[in-house]
């Protein structure tokens, strides 16, 4: 795989988790469009990485999985709050979260 395909791939996985975010109303789906951009650019950084050389995007890869990580414990538990508020996970409803 050389750099164009990587990077093509990146830009229409970061494109499908752009559309994700926008247009779907599920709290669920959501997350899982923003751990799609995130992977997207993991992708472009470790293309970028391995074209210049260095560790340099490799190692900030590994921060964008940390942030990723916390990123879903967090809204997981936004998700599960707000399916015991309104027993939904439409993100319409949730333009309130306190009691």
């Amino acid at each position: 795989m050389n750099l164009d395909h990587a990077l093509i791939v990146s830009f229409l996985l970061f494109g499908t988790g752009i559309a994700g975010v926008l247009l779907r109303r599920n709290a669920i789906v959501v997350f899982m469009s923003i751990e799609l951009m995130l992977n997207a650019v993991n992708l472009a950084l470790v293309t970028f990485s391995r074209l210049r050389g260095d560790l340099d995007a490799q190692v900030l890869c590994f921060f964008v999985m940390a942030v990723a990580a916390a990123e879903a414990a967090i809204g997981l538990g936004l998700v599960i709050a707000l399916f015991r508020r309104h027993a939904s996970i439409d993100l319409d409803r949730a333009t309130l979260l306190r009691s």
